[in-house]
Formats: C-alpha cells, structure tokens, sequence
C-alpha cells in the first residue's frame, strides 16, 4: 500500500532552523522526523513512499541520494584476505521505494494530493499523512476498520497534547469549570489517514484537505474517525521538538518500540 507524505509546507513556528531546511528535515535522534514517520509505516510492510515536495524540496532529495546506511546504523567491518566488507547489523532504506514529486512551493494539501494522483498507480486504498507527527497506533488496525466501513476517508482521532484549559462560564460569566484539555473530551485530527482513490475526485481546485475537501465528505457521511489512546506527537514548535528528542534520548520513545517487520520489541 502506498503511503503519500506531505513534505513541502514552510513550518515558520519551527524558528531559524527552517530558513535553511525543511520541517520534516529537522531531527529528532540525529535523524529527520520524516525518517522516523516512513520507518513507522515500514514496521508495518509499507515500504512505497510518495514524498510531496515543496519548500526546500532538494534537501530531502539530496539526503535520500546521499545516504549511508553504514553511518547511521551499527555494522561489522571485516578486512579479511577478500577485501574489505561492511555487514550492516540494521537495515531501513533497503527496502524503501521513494517518488519524489514537487508538488508546488505554496499548494495547499489538498492540491498536493491531488498531483501525486498519477503515481498512486492501481492502488484502490493510500495512506497518507503530514511530514511533522509521530504514533504508535496500531496501522493495521486502522486499515481493517476503514475497509470495514466501506467511507471514502479516514483519519486518526487523538487527545491534544499541549498545555491549555478549556474554560467554561454561565450567561452572567461565572467560571462554571477549568479543566486541562487533555483531559477533557475534546478530540482532534492526528493526521495518519486512510483514503480511497476517490477522494482526488472530490478536491476542486484551491482546496485545503481538511477544510473544504473534508466539508463536502461529511456532508456525504463518507468520513469516519478511528479514536486512539495511545501515544501521538507532533513537531509543531521549537518545544515540541525538544520533547520528542527528549523521549528518543531516554529510550522511551513510543514511535521507536516496532521492528522493521511490524513486531512489536
């Protein structure tokens, strides 16, 4: 199954380190979170990447056509008498098939996913998401329930995850209640979505997915959500990406705790 990113937005709450990269390029661990996402959805066998590119668009491409995998991952060197070998003890891109498309310096996500449309070849069923989150939700499970409900669109639906209160008054504005917003009920797009082909039929021109695209679905009754509990974060600031690193420092990082064969280790 093929599994469309969307690499090309500026992120300008990032700060300076997005005046010379894209977002999805900054690094968490030493790698760029987006290397972390397509290895999430390798865990789990889907190794057909459509990279979305916009701003900054050649630095993804260049860290894709000059990567090493035997800088980045741990390898036995042997010098015997046939020559030098490197045995890679860990392997990712190995597998990876990546197209790179431009899908345009200031397109909105609905009109990048409808350019990559020729490249999802005779797939009936994509994946897609934002080249920013990270999750542990369990992908299968997500796929068998969108095929099960038979909509043209699905996206996860997560618990916020930054510090605020949501406050609740009376008509004469009395503070009725104070209670912090991730405990409260109140849910939001996570951004890992399962589409049907006919989604790119429904994006007109000028479209923000979410927005209007997602507004004429609803309409349509063709949009379910798959509530998850589980761990989901996302690199929208400065912070959040300190918070992200911090967790991979520390081992306890939740996007991390699958194989490369979707074995949970």
């Amino acid at each position: 199954m093929k599994v469309v990113i969307f690499c090309g937005g500026y992120g300008v709450r990032m700060g300076e380190e997005t005046r010379s990269i894209p977002k999805p390029m900054i690094e968490i661990g030493g790698r760029p979170i987006l290397w972390h996402i397509m290895r999430y959805y390798a865990a789990w066998g889907h190794n057909d990447f459509i990279l979305c590119l916009g701003y900054k668009g050649d630095v993804v491409k260049r860290y894709f056509l000059s990567y090493d995998g035997a800088m980045l991952n741990d390898f036995v060197l042997d010098r015997g008498s046939n020559g030098t070998k490197v045995e890679l003890l860990s392997k990712d891109l190995e597998e990876w098939r990546i197209t790179f498309v431009d899908t345009g310096l200031n397109a909105t996500i609905g009109e990048r996913l409808k350019a990559i449309g020729p490249h999802l070849g005779d797939d009936d069923v994509f994946l897609a998401t934002y080249g920013d989150g990270l999750t542990d939700a369990p992908l299968p499970d997500l796929v068998d329930a969108f095929r099960e409900s038979g909509k043209t669109a699905q996206f996860l639906s997560v618990r916020p995850n930054f510090n605020a209160h949501l406050v609740s008054t009376d008509l004469e504005g009395n503070v009725t209640a104070v209670e912090d917003m991730s405990r409260s009920d109140l849910r939001i797009n996570g951004g890992f979505f399962v589409f049907r082909r006919e989604i790119l039929d429904r994006i007109e021109p000028g479209d923000e997915l979410v927005e209007e695209t997602f507004a004429r679905l609803i309409a349509d009754r063709e949009l379910v959500a798959y509530p998850y509990e589980g761990f989901f974060g996302v690199m929208d600031t400065i912070k959040d990406r300190q918070r992200l690193d911090t967790m991979h420092e520390s081992g306890q990082a939740p996007w991390q705790h699958l194989s490369l064969d979707g074995i949970p280790v």
